[in-house]
């Protein structure tokens, strides 16, 4: 593909398209918008691909980020960035909604161990994971320096993680 070669774009794409738009999704909820910056993934993975270094990391990682930073620039460019709604329609964004009752039994294990998150920290991961808000916006929001917002997030996980480990 650093070459030019199209056919190796088209295998490219046959091979990564459907995880590169879960990925987007789970930013982008809107399917058209989510749509629109797969394209883009793909245009930059194009234009890129000479500079990838498979030493640097897998090729997976490389077009994940790709994605996810193309998604939360489109979320940037056009304001998109939506506040949470008290519905929890935001575990929609954290949990895969494609196997059924799996699915579910992690969405209630994810509800109830972010019930045990404090209040600041579980806003904090809910706007940066699902929503793609930036540290900085979240440190505006919260009156906050961006460490205590790094420093927040990273417990939230934390206590996510142990959560989830004995659910």
């Amino acid at each position: 593909m650093a070459e030019g070669d199209r056919t190796a774009l088209r295998a490219l794409y046959a091979a990564t398209a459907p995880k590169l738009f879960g990925i987007i999704l789970r930013i982008l909820p809107d399917r058209s918008a989510a749509e629109d910056v797969l394209q883009e993934v793909f245009v930059r993975i194009w234009q890129r691909a000479g500079t990838y270094d498979s030493k640097t990391a897998p090729s997976h990682i490389w077009l994940s980020a790709i994605a996810r930073h193309k998604a939360i620039d489109w979320l940037r460019q056009d304001k998109a960035v939506r506040l949470i709604q008290a519905d929890q329609s935001w575990l929609e964004c954290l949990a895969d909604t494609g196997d059924g009752e799996t699915d579910l039994a992690r969405r209630d294990a994810l509800a109830r161990c972010l019930g045990f998150v404090e209040p600041d920290h579980r806003d904090c991961l809910i706007l940066a994971y699902c929503e793609g808000w930036s540290r900085e916006e979240l440190a505006a929001r919260h009156a906050r320096p961006v460490n205590t917002i790094k420093t927040w997030l990273r417990r939230g996980l934390l206590s996510l993680r142990d959560c989830l480990e004995t659910a």
